[in-house]
């Protein structure tokens, strides 16, 4: 399942760490940031709850960029 979420951040190099925090994250199969559309879209992996995905990918990205927001 893919979601895209609006994102709040403040240059591309941030959209960058934030896009790499995304996909390691457990339960997340691919992601992206769209720098330029304030978006990011996330790829559930199969068997997964979006909703508490999410909220490890938010504090995943909050490690690297402490000043970038996802709003869920």
């Amino acid at each position: 399942m893919k979601k895209t979420y609006k994102i709040d951040v403040d240059c591309a190099n941030c959209a960058n760490k934030m896009e790499e925090a995304a996909k390691k994250t457990a339960g997340v199969k691919d992601a992206g940031v769209n720098f330029m559309t304030l978006k990011m879209w996330v790829d559930f992996e199969d068997g997964t709850e979006p909703g508490s995905v999410m909220k490890e990918v938010r504090k995943n990205c909050k490690r690297v960029e402490d000043d970038c927001e996802i709003y869920l």
